[in-house]
């Protein structure tokens, strides 16, 4: 059976929370559904319409987590700003939204991002939505002549390289104090100023030189 996936639903909102209540304190794998049923206040048999399988579970709390960074995402897509500051908000939005999810209890923070390594295949789609959405912009900005010689899908993978810090979780939570908005706006100044096919030295040409 299908998950009931109505967003305006109050009984599957509350079982969403009593899992991820339940989640934050023992991970995901700690979730029984004869606990999850008793703490939302339902019967085995009511939350089996709901949800019928641990994976179908986890795919509503990763719906639950990820949402709002959907949300953010398609704003900027949908705005009227140009590549190169499209591209900025695109990160620092979602970097400020997961800082002050940070700074409110670092400890939940982290709890959920455990959860969501545990539950990788949950989560790729999000990330394979963001890698869509961060396609779009490049394109954008190759119309108007960035990033000379490369493809779409290089871009991307160069992009998202040059700006982990900002929006793979792990690495974030780990250098969450160094980081800013600044620091931010200057790196993706530097990928549309400097990031193009062309070799401008750096690369080897007979091997690595010994230091």
């Amino acid at each position: 059976m299908a998950p009931i996936r109505s967003e305006n639903d109050p009984v599957r909102a509350r079982i969403i929370e009593a899992a991820q209540a339940i989640a934050e304190e023992r991970g995901g794998g700690g979730i029984t559904f004869s606990e999850l049923a008793a703490r939302a206040g339902i019967s085995q048999t009511n939350l089996s319409r709901y949800f019928d399988t641990r994976e179908a579970l986890m795919e509503a709390l990763a719906d639950h987590w990820f949402m709002p960074m959907v949300d953010i995402m398609e704003e900027v897509l949908g705005s009227d700003l140009p590549p190169r500051r499209k591209l900025y908000e695109f990160f620092a939005r979602r970097f400020v939204a997961l800082r002050r999810k940070w700074e409110a209890d670092p400890v939940r923070l982290q709890s959920n991002i455990e959860i969501g390594n545990e539950y990788f295949e949950q989560v790729r789609s999000y990330i394979d939505l963001a890698d869509h959405y961060l396609g779009e912009i490049i394109g954008e900005a190759m119309s108007d002549g960035a990033f000379a010689g490369l493809g779409v899908d290089e871009t991307i993978s160069l992009v998202n390289q040059m700006v982990a810090p900002y929006c793979a979780l792990n690495t974030t939570i780990m250098f969450m104090e160094r980081l800013s908005e600044d620091k931010l706006a200057r790196i993706i100044d530097a990928v549309f100023d400097g990031l193009s096919a062309t070799d401008r030295g750096a690369r080897a040409v007979t091997g690595l030189r010994a230091a």
